[in-house]
């Protein structure tokens, strides 16, 4: 014996997955540069996602008598500075549920995801690259929003950036997994378009565009906070003035999350 320790040994299965793993990191990444492009061709939804956040708020704080003064009703605090939150919840629900779940189903009228379903990409892998493209530009809409307010109307805050982003990321996730559940489960645009109009609205008031929520109901408040948007909108208040996001919205957004989009990937129909 020469105390040379043998060489270590792969069996031939742990290779293949090994391989396996790896192609699908390349489709996935693929899928994703590919849908990446697709949404850079529709105009209507870049805009929406990227510029959109950021219009309203110019909107908001220029034609609202007041929206840029300080108000007795809220501590002294401006309104656009405590809705400021509420309207990047309000571009996450319009992106996911008008732009995105249009898109999708355009493109299953139009055929486009039929040629998809002749690769080997998986539905959950086109529902990932769907995540990764929307969460992203989402990022940067919303980022331009934030840039925005404090130009124009000098808004400064002391954010918990950490919790800004996980609430953000969350809330994204989660409102894109309904938007893929709708779309797998409508079979053409106007289905779409017209159950995603009787899911947005109320997931609005419970985000508090039109009834900010320490403003609603306690009862009607509590069924919010267990509402995607709603949890997310008040994850993002709560970031925005400084503290971590409260467990029970971050367990509503993470649960959300994978229950919608397992559904999705489950129901997911091609054509």
């Amino acid at each position: 014996m020469n105390g040379t320790a043998p060489p270590e040994t792969v069996s031939p299965g742990a290779g293949s997955r090994v391989a396996r793993r790896r192609t699908a990191g390349r489709s996935t990444r693929k899928l994703i540069a590919t849908e990446a492009k697709l949404f850079a061709r529709e105009p209507v939804g870049a805009f929406f996602t990227v510029v959109f956040p950021a219009a309203l708020v110019l909107i908001l704080g220029s034609a609202m008598p007041g929206f840029t003064e300080p108000s007795a009703d809220i501590g002294g605090r401006r309104p656009i500075e405590f809705y400021l939150p509420i309207t990047l919840a309000l571009a996450i629900g319009t992106v996911a549920l008008v732009s995105l779940l249009n898109t999708l189903a355009a493109d299953r009228e139009k055929g486009v995801l039929r040629r998809l379903s002749t690769t080997p990409a998986p539905p959950a892998r086109l529902l990932v690259a769907q995540l990764v493209v929307n969460v992203t530009a989402l990022l940067v809409g919303c980022g331009l929003a934030l840039v925005a307010a404090g130009l124009a109307f000098g808004v400064r805050a002391r954010p918990d950036v950490p919790g800004l982003l996980v609430a953000f990321g969350l809330g994204s996730a989660s409102m894109v997994a309904l938007a893929l559940l709708v779309a797998a489960l409508t079979p053409t645009s106007r289905a779409a378009m017209g159950i995603g109009s009787l899911v947005y609205y109320p997931m609005l008031f419970a985000a508090g565009v039109w009834t900010p929520g320490p403003l609603m109901p306690d009862t009607v408040r509590r069924v919010a906070d267990f509402t995607p948007l709603g949890a997310a909108s008040q994850a993002l208040q709560d970031a925005w003035g400084g503290d971590w996001p409260q467990p029970l919205h971050l367990a509503v957004l993470v649960g959300s999350t994978a229950i919608l989009g397992g559904l999705a990937a489950k129901l997911f129909r091609w054509s």
